[in-house]
């Protein structure tokens, strides 16, 4: 049994990328954001890809996600070629099988913290799991606040709800893209926290994007990108 398997207590690969590039542009004007990328991970990692600005890791995650078609390569989530569907298909796998939360927490401001979290249920016609709903609350520190509104809510407080929000359909992954970006140091530390908490308690397999190398140590695998490339831990420099 590899290194891996032992660590994690799975043998279930659940994502894979395939010599992955995305373009933009033509010509002269014409930039590969993400060149060649292939990488593999194992159910229940924490991963973490560490790249400064304009590395391509955004770009990555957007693919990964299912939100940006590469211009070459593959993604499969749980051996599910997730580019072979039409928009449509892909739509409602990444509602139900991808998870994400964005720096800038992306809530509905007219929904309350129960609304915004049921949402993906809600959005795909299916109610949500009551006991789920109420787990989630109180392992968020959430549970009086179910009622609030979003700019009732401090940046902290607000990037838990995105989380609740990503967990609530037991997704396959979990990309989280600068979670910690637009939070002070303290708020950092709890969503840190948290999100090892449900890599922990859920066994939910976490893909986070960050520039920080002091927040990619308490990732499980650290990746780095450079100019579109991926390497295994730190790059040279």
């Amino acid at each position: 049994m590899d290194d891996k398997k032992q660590r994690y207590g799975d043998d279930m690969e659940i994502l894979r990328t395939e010599h992955l590039s995305k373009r933009y542009g033509r010509g002269n004007n014409e930039v590969l954001a993400v060149d060649d990328v292939s990488l593999s991970v194992a159910k229940g990692e924490f991963v973490a890809v560490v790249g400064s600005s304009g590395s391509g890791k955004s770009t990555l995650m957007h693919m990964l996600g299912g939100v940006d078609r590469p211009t070459s390569g593959r993604v499969l989530i749980e051996d599910t070629d997730i580019y072979g569907m039409d928009d449509d298909r892909l739509a409602i796998f990444r509602r139900r099988q991808v998870g994400l939360i964005y720096q800038f927490y992306n809530l509905i401001p007219v929904l309350n913290v129960e609304e915004n979290i049921t949402l993906p249920c809600e959005l795909d016609g299916r109610q949500p799991d009551p006991e789920l709903v109420r787990e989630l609350a109180y392992t968020l520190g959430l549970e009086k606040r179910l009622g609030h509104l979003p700019n009732e809510l401090s940046g902290g407080q607000q990037q838990r709800v995105a989380i609740g929000r990503a967990l609530i359909t037991r997704p396959a992954i979990l990309l989280a893209d600068e979670p910690t970006g637009n939070l002070d140091s303290r708020a950092s530390d709890e969503i840190m926290a948290l999100l090892k908490e449900a890599n922990q308690k859920y066994k939910q397999t976490i893909i986070m994007i960050t520039h920080n190398p002091e927040l990619a140590k308490q990732a499980h695998r650290v990746l780095t990108i450079e100019d579109g490339h991926m390497y295994e831990g730190r790059a040279a420099r």
